[in-house]
């Protein structure tokens, strides 16, 4: 059975950082890509960053660009997501998700397995 699960929110200030953890296991995580998806109070989920499988690739929603940064380690069958210069904006439950795919997507219906989820309160 397949299990992600995510840590490393919490409550953080304006400007601060935060890091990501997913662990997987119950696949060879090291052959599918995986990716963060982020849904706010009232919002509809969406995409934040997705990975390929040995993190040759790497994808961005637009308006993260240059503020996170999506990395795996393979051989910790673990995927990170850095969050720098955060914004209240960022508020949000996080999760991660591994797809079947080696390469890379967007599309949450491409993802089969999602992790519980972690908060991320960014304050004023």
């Amino acid at each position: 059975q397949v299990q992600l699960v995510e840590s490393g929110g919490g409550l953080v200030q304006a400007g601060g950082s935060l890091r990501l953890s997913c662990a997987a296991s119950g696949r060879t995580f090291s052959s599918y890509a995986m990716g963060w998806f982020r849904q706010a109070p009232g919002k509809e989920r969406e995409f934040v960053a997705a990975i390929s499988w040995n993190g040759g690739s790497t994808y961005y929603a637009d308006s993260l660009k240059g503020r996170f940064t999506i990395s795996r380690d393979n051989a910790k069958n673990t995927v990170y997501l850095q969050m720098n210069s955060l914004k209240p904006e960022d508020t949000a439950v996080y999760y991660c998700a591994t797809t079947k795919y080696r390469s890379i997507t967007s599309m949450s219906f491409e993802y089969d397995y999602w992790g519980q989820g972690t908060q991320v309160t960014v304050s004023s």
